[in-house]
């Protein structure tokens, strides 16, 4: 099986370019990847794979993608942090376009298994408003109240995916991620999350004589990250499971404060920052945070990267790259 054709779409993102990294590891030999950025612009780039610069939100080009595959990862999607998804909702929504199209191509061309990225943007927002959280289960999405623009994009997919396994036979299999970090992602530009804008404001103060830090929100808002590692694993354990037929949850259930992840990036950066809060900036929901029974109950493990050692990882990286773009 190591020679059937795989598609990723999205594969010039963060998360994309991971997932390529982790395929050609295990010996796939057929790999698609799709991304509608230049290629000199995707996040990992890999020679001995066939590499394709698409709109996806254009049918005839999804049915190119999907032509001749076996598995289908669709994680292309016009998105990024706070920032972007508060003031783009438009483009967020017009994400729909892919993941429709995505669908009917791979249904098309007789795909046999389909992986869609949903998030936990797509969560009821009542359920969301207290920083002491209550970790969303997955029926938490209905009655529906999901993140403005981005969220209900990914609701609305998920229904997709869904009636394609019912009416179709498509075998969809869907997880909602919760703040995935690690090396090889955006750091800065806007469409950064909490994880690597932190490290990168940590890093201009600790290089410059400056010690203050902009902390959006109050610094109450409580989150959980999920390192790369475990997104990845639970991609594939997700996707060739035969249970797991329903959206769930993937992401750590380990949660922090933005104040508590601003400690952490002080301590791997041996400085400690005089902090002010933006309360006019984007901070989304006061409290997120996954419930992993399901994904325990169903696959025997759930995401379990402690958030200090993945901070470690993403800070030495991000360090890296600001020093090499503008010196120390």
């Amino acid at each position: 099986m190591k020679d059937k054709l795989i598609v990723v779409a999205g594969g010039g993102g963060f998360i994309g370019g991971h997932l390529v990294a982790e395929l050609r590891q295990k010996g796939f030999q057929n790999i698609r990847v799709v991304d509608i950025k230049p290629y000199d612009q995707w996040y990992q780039h890999f020679e001995d794979v066939e590499n394709l610069q698409l709109d996806l939100a254009l049918i005839e080009n999804c049915k190119t993608a999907c032509e001749g595959a076996v598995e289908v990862y669709n994680l292309a999607a016009d998105m990024g942090g706070m920032g972007f998804i508060e003031n783009n909702k438009a483009l967020c929504m017009l994400t729909v376009l892919i993941s429709t199209h995505m669908l009917q191509a791979a249904h098309g061309a007789g795909v046999a298994r389909f992986f869609y990225a949903s998030s936990a943007c797509v969560y009821n927002a009542d359920k969301q408003k207290s920083e002491d959280v209550v970790p969303l289960r997955e029926e938490d999405a209905y009655p529906a109240m999901a993140e403005d623009g981005y969220g209900w994009e990914k609701l609305f997919s998920e229904r997709m995916c869904r009636h394609y396994r019912e009416d179709y036979g498509l075998e969809t299999r869907v997880a909602r991620f919760h703040n995935v970090y690690g090396p090889f992602g955006t750091w800065e530009g806007g469409r950064e999350k909490a994880p690597a804008a932190i490290c990168r404001k940590v890093i201009e103060a600790k290089l410059s004589a400056d010690h203050k830090i902009e902390i959006w929100g109050d610094g109450k808002q409580t989150r959980s990250f999920m390192y790369i590692d475990d997104c990845l694993y639970g991609i594939d354990a997700i996707l060739q499971s035969d249970n797991v037929l329903e959206p769930i949850n993937l992401g750590s259930d380990e949660v922090v404060t933005i104040n508590g992840l601003v400690d952490i990036v002080e301590e791997i950066a041996g400085i400690k920052l005089e902090r002010s809060y933006n309360l006019s900036a984007p901070k989304g929901v006061n409290g997120r945070n996954s419930d992993n029974t399901k994904i325990a109950e169903y696959l025997n493990w759930a995401p379990g990267i402690k958030l200090r050692e993945g901070m470690e990882k993403n800070y030495a990286w991000i360090y890296d790259q600001y020093v090499a773009k503008y010196g120390k």
